[in-house]
């Protein structure tokens, strides 16, 4: 168990943390003792520092450079900010912006954009969540060569629809079939559980003994991934991710651009991205507002990313904003702008002024 830092350790870890984020560097001895206002010489806050790389909280990437911080030393630093901030109204020209929204679609897609800007990171909005899409019935229609569209009626008489390629050649009669056995299968399911459900069955070496089972689900599969019936998560900001992640992970390179790139998959494919978020903030409660540093994402997939989050609305107008970016994010930026957003778009979905 860690034990409780000093005041001098505190403010030495939240000068080196607040420094590293600037600077993208590796903070110095030196460099602390001349900037930190506490009249400390370098041995001092070696000593100190020393102290806080014991305690997990500290590292140093390289014998004679300075230290970074690690996601628990991020967190110590957080919850300062969280504990001494001040709920901030957003500026008057964003509120603005959003209330010149003409739908509540574009009030999401505005947000969204408003959140990126303002932190140069993903922004997010999830809308508040509407009733499970449902499947009525699903069609394969043969193009040309390998080529299959799937065609997906929903209960609420969507026509959803979407060109496949499958790689195999298949004849009028067995897509016939193929659709027959995924309707009988899973009609009336959600959208979501028809998706869930077929991964398992894919998953069962039982269901490729039945070559037509085998083949019907990796159809379905196919044409359901990223089709939800409705756009329950607005993202802004994708552009950005590879140099943000660059500049703030210089010493493995590699691995910044397969984080990048595992993120940017992640959005393209929404329902993936939508049930992780939902993870990581399941302590989000009224208007609260989460931060979820690196490692402590439960799903591996986020945790090279910091997320800040905020709950807005209530009932069944409530939905979640937020901010995705690396570790190395400006937090106290990023918490004000997300805090600022929810209290608008409550406000707009509550049908008040400011």
């Amino acid at each position: 168990m860690m034990s409780p830092l000093t005041d001098r350790q505190r403010r030495i870890l939240a000068r080196l943390v607040a420094e590293y984020i600037e600077q993208g560097a590796p903070v110095s001895s030196a460099w602390l003792a001349g900037h930190s206002a506490l009249g400390l010489s370098s041995a001092t806050v070696r000593n100190i520092l020393a102290r806080l790389e014991e305690q997990g909280l500290v590292r140093q990437p390289h014998t004679s450079a300075g230290r970074v911080p690690t996601d628990s030393g991020y967190r110590l630093y957080v919850d300062a900010l969280l504990g001494s901030r001040k709920r901030a109204r957003p500026p008057a020209d964003v509120e603005a912006r959003l209330r010149r929204a003409g739908t509540v679609e574009a009030l999401f897609d505005h947000a969204s954009h408003e959140l990126s800007r303002a932190s140069h990171h993903i922004g997010f909005v999830l809308a508040p969540a509407a009733p499970a899409v449902r499947l009525r019935h699903i069609d394969f229609v043969k193009l040309e060569g390998t080529r299959v569209v799937v065609v997906i009626v929903t209960t609420n008489g969507q026509i959803l629809h979407k060109a496949v390629e499958t790689g195999e050649a298949y004849e009028a009669a067995e897509l016939t079939e193929a659709a027959n056995y995924i309707n009988a299968t899973f009609q009336g399911l959600s959208l979501a559980d028809v998706r869930d459900a077929i991964v398992a069955q894919l998953r069962e070496e039982r269901a490729l003994y039945d070559a037509l089972v085998a083949r019907a689900l990796r159809l379905a599969q196919s044409g359901l991934t990223d089709v939800d019936g409705d756009d329950h998560l607005h993202v802004q900001g994708a552009a950005m991710l590879f140099d943000e992640l660059a500049d703030s992970s210089a010493e493995t390179p590699q691995a910044t651009v397969e984080a990048a790139r595992m993120l940017i998959r992640m959005i393209e494919e929404k329902h993936r991205l939508v049930a992780l978020l939902g993870e990581c903030l399941e302590g989000l409660d009224g208007l609260g507002l989460a931060v979820v540093i690196g490692t402590e994402h439960a799903a591996p997939d986020l945790q090279p990313f910091s997320v800040v989050a905020s709950a807005y609305g209530e009932g069944e107008r409530a939905g979640t904003v937020g901010i995705i970016g690396p570790t190395r994010m400006r937090y106290q930026r990023a918490i004000a702008t997300v805090d600022a957003l929810s209290q608008v778009m409550t406000r707009m979905l509550d049908g008040t002024q400011p």
